[in-house]
């Protein structure tokens, strides 16, 4: 399965912030999409979930049911900042997402299956969600995309604030997940990148930039990623 872009141009009024994109993304791969405050990953992303107008381009998902235009339904997309129903409890709301969508989701587990995998135990199920920590809402968030099984998986600096332990059950989460889908995981943080990700995207200078990894230490490859990031800046 893959993702192709070709010929992405988004600008806001004068400013061009994606130009003339042409890009594949690969099944059984996490992406690291890497990019300085404001080079427009977030953009990227809500012109693939169709969130936003764009000025050009087409988006084909290439699968075993051939090479056909993207739809928002191929895509399940983690924001940074959850956003859940929090008068309902977390075992709620799983259950109405799972009620109001049995008919179009494959493979439907036990609502239990699915709290098991991101460790959430029977206590905090049935709190409200008002009462859940950030990184509590992330694996909701996450969960419902679980359930839902795009094809595609956008998050969007889904793991930046939350504390270590948080962080390391959600890494081995998507590592488990890769082969069936296409990931890919904005941040700018470059550690977290490396330690995740199996490929790594910068995105400077309004274009995508595969970041090879043949021959190269670790220092090396880091001192490459940092040197593209910089000169996103400069040619501003």
């Amino acid at each position: 399965m893959k993702l192709e872009i070709i010929n992405l141009y988004k600008k806001y009024g004068d400013k061009e912030v994606l130009k003339d994109i042409d890009f594949d993304f690969e099944q059984g791969k996490i992406y690291g999409l890497l990019g300085r405050n404001g080079a427009g990953k977030t953009t990227f992303f809500n012109a693939l979930n169709e969130d936003i107008e764009i000025d050009r381009g087409s988006f084909y998902l290439n699968d075993e049911y051939g090479r056909n235009k993207l739809q928002t339904k191929d895509i399940g997309y983690v924001v940074s900042t959850p956003t859940v129903p929090e008068f309902l409890t977390g075992r709620e709301f799983l259950q109405f997402f799972i009620d109001i969508n049995k008919d179009k989701i494959s493979d439907l587990k036990d609502i239990d299956y699915y709290f098991d995998l991101v460790k959430l135990d029977k206590v905090d199920q049935n709190i409200l969600l008002k009462e859940y920590s950030h990184g509590m809402k992330n694996k909701i968030q996450l969960l419902i995309n679980i359930i839902a099984n795009p094809k595609i998986i956008l998050l969007d600096e889904p793991l930046t604030s939350l504390d270590i332990v948080v962080q390391e059950e959600m890494k081995n989460l998507l590592k488990g997940l890769k082969k069936d889908h296409i990931i890919i995981f904005s941040t700018h943080i470059l550690e977290l990148a490396m330690d995740l990700c199996d490929e790594i995207v910068v995105l400077s200078n309004k274009q995508l930039e595969l970041m090879k990894k043949e021959d190269l230490s670790n220092k090396k490859y880091k001192d490459k990623i940092i040197k593209a990031l910089k000169e996103d800046t400069e040619n501003v």
